[in-house]
């Protein structure tokens, strides 16, 4: 098996006051990353472990194991690197553009794994399915977006559209664009979903009060509005559930 060797980069900084670490060359070979991936399994790495062998080298005086600790400890775990931006991830000591890339192209890369495919798409039965669709992709974006669900009259997925970015409230969410697509496309139900980068998915007052308007038009254009789904980190939130802008009432009944 080959072993990895870590040595620094050539424009490599001091080693920002830490203690001397070793080498990970100088680790023994069942405890160094790589070859612990090879052995037992992606599954079986540390969150440290996983980041050093995205960054493969560290400092001088810092091995690329230290180094990925630290940046854990600042951004407070991966919820924080992965709402990171390239900036942010090149102001630490080390990280250069090119580590700043592969880090942030392993979060996206984790997204999009846990983000069903088109063809994967699912029925709609619960709230946790339409969660199930954006939460992989959605819980940690540095900004809101609102996402549309359409629909067929078996509540299949038909497509997924992104409306807003940015913004998402009364005064900004117009519901002809929202129920646009589904006159096209004749979808008879839609559902939306927009995120909270705080990563507390507690509907605000306008949250609410946006929820209320699409209701509204939604009986005037006779499309089925099957739920409101507000991500945060972790958890969600469905309005019909609650009660928010719709009648208090089992989801269940949206979709019958």
């Amino acid at each position: 098996m080959q072993t990895t060797v870590d040595r620094p980069e050539s424009n490599a900084y001091p080693s920002n006051g830490l203690a001397k670490s070793p080498l990970i060359r100088d680790f023994p070979v069942g405890e160094r990353p790589r070859e612990r991936l090879c052995a037992y399994g992606a599954g079986s790495l540390s969150n440290a472990e996983l980041m050093a062998i995205l960054l493969r080298t560290g400092l001088k005086g810092e091995n690329v194991l230290a180094m990925s600790n630290r940046l854990l400890v600042h951004f407070d775990g991966l919820d924080g690197i992965a709402r990171a931006s390239l900036e942010d991830l090149c102001d630490q000591n080390g990280i250069s553009e090119a580590k700043a890339c592969q880090i942030l192209a392993g979060i996206e890369l984790g997204r999009r794994v846990s983000s069903p495919t088109p063809q994967e798409l699912p029925t709609v039965i619960t709230p946790d399915d339409i969660a199930r669709l954006f939460s992989g992709e959605m819980a940690y974006l540095p900004r809101e977006e609102l996402r549309i669900v359409l629909m067929n009259t078996k509540h299949q997925v038909v497509r997924v559209e992104t409306l807003y970015t940015g913004n998402v409230n009364s005064a900004i969410v117009r519901p002809a664009e929202v129920f646009a697509s589904a006159l096209k496309r004749n979808c008879p139900a839609i559902a939306v979903a927009h995120n909270h980068p705080s990563g507390d998915p507690t509907p605000s007052d306008e949250d609410i009060e946006t929820t209320a308007k699409l209701v509204e038009v939604s009986r005037l254009l006779e499309i089925d509005l099957v739920d409101h789904v507000v991500i945060g980190h972790g958890k969600f939130v469905s309005m019909r559930e609650r009660g928010l802008g719709f009648k208090k009432g089992p989801f269940a009944s949206a979709i019958r």
